[in-house]
């Protein structure tokens, strides 16, 4: 029997997803979604105000990966769980440090020199006509 590569569905551009959605999405019953929130502490979704629980896109990607490491590569969910942990954790984009007031307009006279200039420009094209 040859091993068939798994194709990884096309996650929907949405902030949240119910749990039917990532269900179908993954190709497993919601059961199996519930059961794998307590065996993998990073799988938590939120609930909303009415109970119904609110899977984000990366607790999508983190479900198609369990699915992947239980069904494809074959490993017990502890064994899952530990290679999950062991993954690094992605480093938060670095942000600029804030500029001052003042270092917002520099370099912007010559900017506004050149869009007079050009306007001016306009205006006796225009005019001519």
């Amino acid at each position: 029997m040859a091993a068939q590569a798994s194709v990884t569905p096309e996650i929907p551009d949405k902030l949240y997803f119910r749990i039917g959605e990532v269900a179908k999405l993954a190709g497993i019953k919601p059961y199996v979604l519930r059961f794998w929130e307590s065996e993998f502490p990073a799988l938590g979704p939120k609930k909303s105000g009415t109970g119904h629980r609110l899977y984000r896109r990366k607790d999508v990607e983190l479900v198609l990966e369990i699915k992947r490491l239980l069904y494809e590569k074959r490993f017990t969910i502890e064994g899952a769980r530990k290679v999950l942990e062991s993954k690094p954790k992605r480093e938060p984009v670095k942000q600029p440090p804030p500029r001052r007031q003042g270092e917002l307009f520099t370099g912007t006279a010559s900017f506004y020199q050149d869009l007079r200039r050009e306007l001016q420009e306009i205006m006796s094209i225009l005019e001519d006509e």
